[in-house]
């Protein structure tokens, strides 16, 4: 799976110019189908993602837009209101009647981030760095939850860096292995 900006246009174009890079070699990724059409609770209409081949290596790869994370059917936008109304001191039953997803749903995902909220903290905050982003380590908010919202916040390419693997089990990973997109480091 490879993260691609949500503007398919964009995308396509960037495949037909050889400006996708395989994350398998150093080879170059083009069109090759579509994968399957989706729903997207928090995007309208159906998602129906690229796919596309590396001419070097012969692998395939599903090109997800930054709007979704990988393996889940809600978009990036409704699981992050999910985790702001927790800094918020929100519980998961009211932020699922609020965005309209089941209190089970949010429960697994704020149990997933309760796991890990140093470490993917840590990894926006290496982000932000390399990014250049010229500001201070974010002061502690008091909370976890609310220190990780200001990492989220000074990084802003949370889901692109991840490749869509926020809530992914064994991410975030060190610097030095895979599991992310390395451009962003």
């Amino acid at each position: 799976m490879v993260t691609v900006e949500a503007d398919q246009v964009r995308v396509e174009s960037r495949l037909a110019g050889g400006q996708v890079d395989c994350p398998s070699c150093s080879g170059v990724l083009r069109p090759w189908g579509w994968a399957r059409a989706r729903r997207i609770h928090g995007l309208a209409g159906r998602l129906r993602p690229r796919r596309a081949r590396c001419g070097r290596c012969r692998g395939t790869h599903v090109l997800l837009p930054v709007t979704v994370l990988a393996r889940r059917a809600y978009a990036a936008e409704v699981i992050g209101a999910a985790l702001t109304a927790r800094a918020g001191g929100r519980g998961h039953r009211p932020i699922g009647v609020a965005l309209g997803v089941p209190a089970a749903t949010v429960r697994g995902w704020l149990r997933v981030m309760t796991g890990r909220l140093g470490s993917v903290r840590v990894f926006l905050l290496r982000v932000a760095a390399r990014a250049g982003v010229d500001l201070a380590v974010p002061d502690a908010a008091g909370s976890p939850w609310r220190d990780l919202l200001n990492a989220l916040d000074a990084a802003r390419q949370a889901v692109a860096c991840s490749a869509g693997r926020l809530l992914a089990p064994g991410w975030p990973v060190s610097p030095t292995g895979s599991g992310g997109n390395t451009s962003c480091l």
